[in-house]
């Protein structure tokens, strides 16, 4: 089984982390998402980056992750290969810690695939899978 995986779905796509933690479900969901935008193996993680997020359930905290990395995208131009997440619970909040590395977008050197636009909550799920976790959503492109 793959750490992530396209979900498929109408006008959109649905990505799916899939880890031992739910750490390792967002990290993943993460990957898949820009995996949709480049060949991540063509991604160097040059630059990183640190992110801080709140939600009062588990699958806002995945839609909020999402999100901050697409507006880190957006302002700073970068593109992410790698993830690296902790996420914990406090008064009925979850509280995450992400750091994301990668490089500066460059069409020339890039093979791009489609722009994400947002993550939503459509399809969203953030679950105990067996002896894992999943952590997914659609993301509108």
């Amino acid at each position: 089984m793959m750490p992530y995986e396209i979900l498929d779905h109408e006008a959109d796509a649905g990505v799916r982390g899939i880890g031992a933690t739910l750490d390792e479900a967002f990290a993943e969901a993460a990957r898949g998402m820009f995996s949709l935008m480049a060949d991540l193996a063509q991604v160097r993680a040059e630059s990183e980056v640190e992110i801080e997020t709140h939600g009062d359930t588990l699958e806002g905290l995945l839609v909020a992750w999402l999100g901050e990395l697409l507006r880190e995208r957006d302002v700073r131009g970068l593109l992410f290969s790698r993830f690296a997440v902790h996420i914990a619970g406090e008064d009925g909040r979850w509280r995450l810690i992400g750091r994301a590395w990668g490089e500066r977008m460059d069409p020339g050197r890039h093979k791009l695939g489609v722009e994400v636009k947002a993550a939503t909550y459509a399809g969203v799920r953030v679950a105990k899978k067996g002896d894992g976790y999943i952590a997914q959503c659609i993301v509108d492109l």
